[in-house]
């Protein structure tokens, strides 16, 4: 039966919707009207909360969580489950987010956006999930780049980074942008963003099932600290995204910055100062802006310009540069990411 009376912000059920279980996310709006939040219970009362297609053309999410539930088909859950499903307008064209939609992991509490039916939606559940004593959060998504898998946390709190390690050893501690799912319930549990490499890959669904039947059976976190040999920590210190107005593209004529096709390969990989990016004709000196965590302009700090040549004025960490021009024009360009010592006992 639904559960609760959201007017249009979202659906709640607790139950599975017949189909669910085989269904693509591009079918989801055949048996799902919207944002959708279903809660199951299991032998262990309190909830695993994740949260799959915010950005609706990253299905590893639901592809690992319908293997999770096909396992428990017929008996219950070793833990209940919270599970919310995002963009299911957007999964239905295979887009990130529909023209005009916001970015449904930009609209959670602390989101510097005016409100909107999308924040609205988003700080009820939060104000729901916060009765449901969580036992961890899990936001699940892909890269349209070729990037290594790898987990995000928003605390350095030890069972974040316990929980971060579960998925592996490559772990991004980031407080910016605003506005993310796990920043948001990063304040009611520990919560971990999965980022699953690109979608449809059976390396990244196995991957995430692993994890998600890791979270059900784990009773609590271990007290010890990670071992600092048990984890590469780094720290995203700017976005990247192409200055507004700006024609862009990969290696193309007539455009204002032409990026290099093989930038993925910069991905997590330390690149060195003077290390050619893109070329560019535009007037503004710098057709890029980097953003620090507080949101100041720090390109200069990390690019530079001679002649028609755009380079990397400090040696830098990008991770997230993608080929797909409509993510770069809705999202970015990349993060630029530094490296975190963790001190034994930490």
């Amino acid at each position: 039966m639904d559960i609760d009376v959201n007017g249009d912000l979202f659906t709640h059920l607790d139950y599975l919707p017949d189909g669910f279980l085989q269904t693509d996310h591009r079918a989801l709006h055949t048996i799902l009207s919207g944002p959708t939040l279903i809660e199951l219970p299991g032998i262990n009362p309190k909830p695993l909360f994740v949260s799959i297609l915010l950005h609706g053309n990253e299905c590893t999410g639901l592809q690992a969580i319908q293997a999770v539930l096909k396992n428990y088909a017929g008996k219950p859950l070793p833990r209940a489950l919270a599970l919310f499903i995002g963009n299911v307008q957007a999964a239905q064209y295979d887009l990130r987010r529909l023209d005009g939609q916001p970015d449904y992991n930009r609209i959670w509490p602390g989101a510097d956006l005016p409100p909107s039916p999308e924040t609205q939606m988003a700080e009820a559940i939060v104000a729901l999930m916060r009765q449901r004593d969580l036992f961890a959060s899990v936001d699940i998504h892909n890269n349209t780049g070729l990037n290594p898998h790898y987990s995000c946390v928003n605390s350095l709190d030890n069972a974040f980074l316990q929980l971060a390690t579960l998925f592996g050893r490559l772990v991004v501690y980031f407080t910016h942008p605003k506005g993310v799912q796990s920043a948001a319930f990063a304040r009611l549990c520990p919560a971990v963003t999965l980022e699953c490499g690109q979608p449809d890959r059976k390396q990244g669904i196995d991957h995430a099932l692993e994890f998600l039947e890791s979270c059900l059976h784990l009773t609590e976190f271990p007290k010890q600290p990670v071992h600092p040999q048990d984890i590469d920590l780094f720290h995203t210190v700017a976005q990247v995204k192409v200055a507004e107005g700006i024609s862009f593209g990969f290696e193309q004529a007539n455009l204002e910055l032409s990026l290099d096709k093989s930038i993925e390969r910069f991905n997590f990989t330390e690149v060195d100062a003077g290390t050619v990016l893109a070329t560019t004709t535009a007037a503004k000196a710098l057709p890029l802006i980097a953003s620090d965590v507080n949101g100041e302009d720090v390109t200069g700090d990390y690019f530079s310009r001679k002649g028609s040549h755009l380079l990397f004025a400090k040696p830098a960490m990008p991770s997230m540069l993608t080929l797909n021009e409509r993510i770069i024009a809705q999202d970015c360009l990349c993060y630029l990411m530094e490296r975190i010592p963790l001190l034994s006992g930490q």
